[in-house]
Formats: structure tokens, C-alpha cells, sequence
């Protein structure tokens, strides 16, 4: 179940790179987005509720400024290149885009004044996925993956953090991948004892 020869996780930073190049030059800055840029294309929940469904999508490529598209980039390689070893190339990408679209979706309940972008949710799927996934292919307590999961969910919240977005996308990678590893077979699973010895909790 390896995807690894695909490489979707340099696939993902390379299409979320090439995005923000483009919306820079829509906002005549490389430093940050316009917001004109980011209602346009991000998700302004005002738009999606007049029909623009498609900036559920397209929001998680679209980055607020290159702080936000390099920190996001980091845990995207760092839970990308893991997911890779854990998922194949159809559930890894399934993970992504569907953990991303159920915390865009979440978000629409700040109001149609919301505006929100970032790969955060989708990247936030991945890891809960990921975490749940390597106690779960053990048949290890999965407490412990659940407590590291919400601990570093509540570190990295803060001001003008989409924390809905997050959390619907953790929420749907711990299930998603609980899931996985409970319908796999034994002979089937990512080698766990690398997963396990290597993991935090």
C-alpha cells in the first residue's frame, strides 16, 4: 500500500508553490495576498452561499502570505512523506482533499463575513490520519494518539487561525484513518514497528 513512488506530497508542494507565484502577481505583491485575491479565490463564505461552491476547493491552495505558505509547505512534507508510507496513493489523496473540503464546509458556520484560505485542513487530515493510523495497525490504545493529536491541535491555535477548518479536517483524518487500519489486513498494514518506535506518543 506504499505511494511513495508517486510522490504526491512533492506534487501538492509544488502545485501549492506555483498557486501562490500566481496570486502574487494577481496582488502585485510577494509577500502577501490581496484580499480582493483571497474573496475571489479563497473561500468567502458569503460567495459560497450564493453558488461560488467551487472556492471550497480551490481555497486550499490559495495562502495568505509566505509565512503562511511556508509553514504550511513544512508539515505538508513532513505528514505527506509519512502519509506516503502509510496510504496508498488513492486513500493519501482522498485523505487530503475530502479532510480539506469537510473543514472548508465546517467553516461556512462563521457567517457569510468569513473569508478563509490554506491547506491547513487538509494538512490536519493527513496528520490525524497518520497518528491514528500508526496505534490502530497495532491494535495499540489509540488514547494516547487521540491526546498527541488534540495536544498539538491547541498549541498551534491562535489569532487568525481558521481553528473550524482544522478541526474538521482532524476530525475526518483521525476517522478516516481508524477506519483504514481497522479494515486492512494484518499482512496488508504499514510496517508498524518503524511507525510505531518513531512516533511521540
Amino acid at each position: 500500500m506504499n505511494s511513495a513512488k508517486y510522490k504526491l506530497t512533492y506534487i501538492l508542494i509544488t502545485i501549492n508553490v506555483a498557486v501562490y507565484i500566481y496570486t502574487s502577481l494577481l496582488s502585485g505583491n510577494a509577500i502577501t495576498t490581496s484580499l480582493d485575491v483571497q474573496a475571489t479565490l479563497g473561500q468567502y463564505n458569503f460567495l459560497v452561499f450564493n453558488g461560488w461552491y467551487w472556492q471550497l476547493l480551490t481555497s486550499m491552495f490559495i495562502h495568505a502570505s509566505i509565512f503562511h505558505l511556508s509553514g504550511n509547505m513544512l508539515f505538508l512534507l513532513i505528514f505527506g512523506l509519512r502519509g506516503e508510507e502509510m496510504f496508498s496513493l488513492q486513500e493519501y489523496l482522498g485523505i487530503y482533499l475530502v479532510g480539506g473540503l469537510v473543514g472548508n464546509m465546517l467553516s461556512l458556520m462563521f457567517g457569510p463575513d468569513f473569508i478563509s484560505v490554506g491547506a491547513s485542513g487538509a494538512i490536519f487530515a493527513l496528520f490525524g490520519a497518520c497518528v491514528i493510523y500508526g496505534r490502530r495497525s497495532v491494535r495499540q490504545s489509540i488514547i494516547g494518539a487521540l491526546v498527541y493529536a488534540f495536544f498539538l491541535f491547541f498549541i498551534i491555535t491562535g489569532e487568525g487561525v481558521n481553528i473550524l477548518a482544522h478541526l474538521g479536517g482532524l476530525g475526518f483524518g483521525l476517522i478516516i484513518g481508524y477506519l483504514i487500519a481497522s479494515r486492512r489486513k494484518p499482512n496488508e498494514q504499514y510496517s508498524a514497528k518503524y511507525s510505531y518506535s518513531a512516533t511521540p506518543f
